[in-house]
């Protein structure tokens, strides 16, 4: 049985190193430090909203985290599904599923036209959980970075 809770700054140490380790799944260095003091300022600032799913034994296995927007064409409130992590032994039992379906909920209930999300073009399991889910993959728009140099 896992249970999904909305996580508060008392979880942060739960959610560092599963924040730490989905970042060293997108080839970052391992920096718990870094991982702790991001997510416990996400939590503090009420910048962010984080689901986490614990085992029966409260053991930390999972993770989303959303941050609040909108989208102007809409007029309407929209979440990004910024981060989705399960651990590899806790994989195939549902519980990304489970994190997803909470964050749809969630974000159903504050009135949110849609929820988005972005993933590597190698993450095939987690784009075909999506796909299953129904999401559905954005044929429309092409996504643009700019990266700013702090010592412009």
């Amino acid at each position: 049985m896992i249970d999904i809770i909305r996580a508060a700054t008392s979880d942060t140490d739960d959610i560092a190193p599963l924040f730490d380790a989905y970042r060293q799944f997108y080839d970052q260095p391992s920096d718990l430090r870094l991982a702790r003091e991001f997510i416990e300022t996400r939590l503090k600032k009420d910048e962010a909203v984080i689901f986490l799913a614990r085992e029966n034994n409260g053991a930390a296995v999972g993770f989303t985290l959303l941050y609040p927007t909108f989208c102007s064409v809409a007029a309407a409130p929209v979440f990004v599904l910024y981060d989705l992590f399960v651990t590899p032994t806790a994989r195939r039992n549902g519980i990304a599923a489970q994190l997803l379906q909470t964050a749809q909920s969630y974000a159903a209930a504050r009135g949110a036209a849609w929820l988005k999300l972005e993933t590597a073009h190698t993450n095939q399991p987690g784009q075909a959980l999506y796909e299953k889910l129904g999401w559905e993959r954005d044929d429309e728009f092409y996504t643009y970075y700019f990266t700013l140099d702090a010592e412009q």
